[in-house]
């Protein structure tokens, strides 16, 4: 999941003013069924000639895209989930969008795409935190529009890399950089309904470079919230590096501070170190598991314990390797590691294959314990269905009520790979057998 998000551009003032023209023109074609639903045939003909639009913008934003470098993240998560809006609605034809527009209230899509506009109205007074505010207030409508929650979608916007916390009776959900600065922040107590909450990081230390920030993970240790991060070390010496970092706060939302002058990890014989992961063992030492991304070599899971804060490696250790790709599934990639100690067992659950693809997928091993050994279990255990395609960056954990949880990003079935947006979803996990069970999707 390296290298990607400096990559990330959004669409210019062309797309802003045609995303404009096709808001309306939905909201507009609906209205018009809703009264008279002899008007049925010449909506469906409009959609397809809107579909058909942002199919050609989508092309000429990404060449832009390319060339500008970096833009806004937020506007175009609202680009690809207004996208993904289209392609539902292009997608069905016949009765079967005479059924899906009985199905959908109309207020519902008016509020989804009343609020995809006002964040792009905010974006253009430059407002990022207003027109996060508006994105968020409005998952739970987007949401419905893109099959609701019957997949898992809960939060229908960017969200890579999710690592999702309990806090109490609240739940805290971190992403790679997208929407709102360096780590986006979104919060929920029912686990359906989320708030985007802003930027958890919102400042860097100097030898980091800005908008290259990704795949966070948090912990609370005693009193304090701990964030350990990937960023990309900045100037000529850093010579690109993607190495890890970590941030202090005292609130689960932050904001987290990092005054280091250097990154915890790099290796650098090894490609680089990405994607940490934050564990507590039986007896409550922490642990950090990452990724090294393999240079000339193959990635590698790792893992090495932290001192009593959380916040640099414990005296007199060194980092112990967990696994290396050796499935077919996993396309010579493994990363993502997160592990957990559930019903008495240690597992290492991790992704593998190409994020940007549908064969991306997640798998688990059990772990002797938090420095291994550990034994890959047959996977993946969760993979591209008819809901979503290819699911990772998962994050398990319990809730409130003691049920487990995994939470992971995945494209829509329609829109995989760049620059489509990777949103959040939840499914409950059963450990009661040999194997872990997702739930399924539906």
């Amino acid at each position: 999941m390296r290298d990607r998000w400096w990559r990330r551009a959004s669409v210019a003032a062309m797309c802003v003013a045609v995303l404009a023209v096709l808001t309306t023109a939905v909201a507009t074609d609906l209205q018009a069924h809703a009264r008279n639903r002899s008007e049925h045939t010449e909506l469906t003909a409009a959609r397809s000639r809107l579909a058909k639009q942002r199919t050609d913008l989508a092309i000429t934003t990404y060449v832009k895209a390319v060339t500008t470098n970096h833009r806004n993240g937020l506007q175009a998560s609202v680009a690809s989930t207004l996208g993904q809006i289209a392609s539902t609605q292009s997608s069905l034809s016949g009765a079967a969008v005479l059924g899906y527009l009985q199905s959908v209230d109309i207020g519902t899509l008016h509020t989804c795409l009343g609020g995809v506009q006002q964040s792009l109205q905010q974006i253009g007074a430059g407002d990022d935190n207003a027109a996060a505010q508006a994105i968020s207030a409005v998952a739970g409508a987007c949401s419905t529009i893109e099959g609701g929650t019957g997949d898992g979608l809960v939060y229908p916007f960017d969200f890579p890399d999710p690592d999702v916390i309990t806090v109490g009776s609240a739940y805290y959900g971190y992403a790679t950089n997208s929407v709102a600065g360096n780590i986006q922040i979104i919060t929920s107590t029912d686990l359906t309904h989320w708030t985007a909450v802003g930027d958890a990081l919102p400042s860097l230390p100097t030898w980091a470079t800005p908008d290259e920030t990704w795949a966070p993970t948090v912990m609370q240790i005693g009193a304090t919230f701990v964030l350990y991060y990937a960023v990309r070390v900045a100037g000529p010496g850093g010579g690109g590096a993607e190495c890890i970092s970590v941030a202090t706060a005292t609130q689960p939302q932050g904001p987290f501070a990092d005054s280091s002058t250097g990154p915890v990890e790099c290796q650098p014989n090894l490609g680089g170190s990405i994607d940490p992961s934050l564990f507590t063992d039986a007896t409550g030492t922490p642990y950090l598991v990452w990724k090294s991304n393999g240079g000339g070599g193959t990635s590698a899971i790792w893992s090495q314990q932290l001192d009593a804060a959380g916040t640099a490696f414990a005296p007199a250790t060194t980092p112990t390797q967990l696994l290396v790709p050796d499935q077919s599934w996993e396309g010579g990639v493994i990363e993502a590691p997160d592990m957990v100690m559930v019903g008495g067992r240690y597992l290492l659950f991790y992704s593998g294959n190409s994020w940007k693809t549908a064969d991306y997928a997640v798998g688990v091993a059990t772990c002797v314990g938090p420095v291994g050994p550990c034994t890959k279990l047959p996977g993946p255990i969760l993979a591209s269905d008819a809901g979503m395609k290819g699911p990772g960056g998962e994050s398990v954990f319990v809730d409130a009520s003691g049920v487990l949880w995994i939470a992971f990003d995945a494209w829509a079935p329609d829109a995989v790979g760049y620059p489509n947006s990777r949103s959040l979803y939840l499914r409950k996990l059963s450990v009661s057998g040999a194997v872990p069970v997702v739930a399924p999707g539906g």
